[in-house]
């Protein structure tokens, strides 16, 4: 899945054109390394989101097309 479209799909960031554009200012990364928007996201991936001077760390444990709200937190955890 791209990684912009699970960041809204897990309610991450909660709408993918955000989501797009913290990808290309270099606030996302996967395992590192900066992320495009386009990077493909799977399972065991570490996912970092810098939000100004705070910075979220996840670990990708499920990756889903559709979620519901109450079961978007099942698909990763904080590190």
């Amino acid at each position: 899945m791209r990684l912009d479209k699970y960041l809204k799909v897990s309610r991450l960031i909660k709408r993918r054109t955000v989501a797009n554009e913290a990808c290309d200012n270099g606030r996302v990364t996967i395992n590192g390394t900066i992320a495009k928007a386009s990077a493909n996201v799977k399972e065991g991936d570490i996912i970092a989101i810098s939000f100004g001077n705070k910075e979220v760390k996840v670990r990708v444990l499920d990756v889903q097309e559709t979620v519901k709200k109450e079961e978007a937190k099942e698909l990763f955890e904080y590190i």
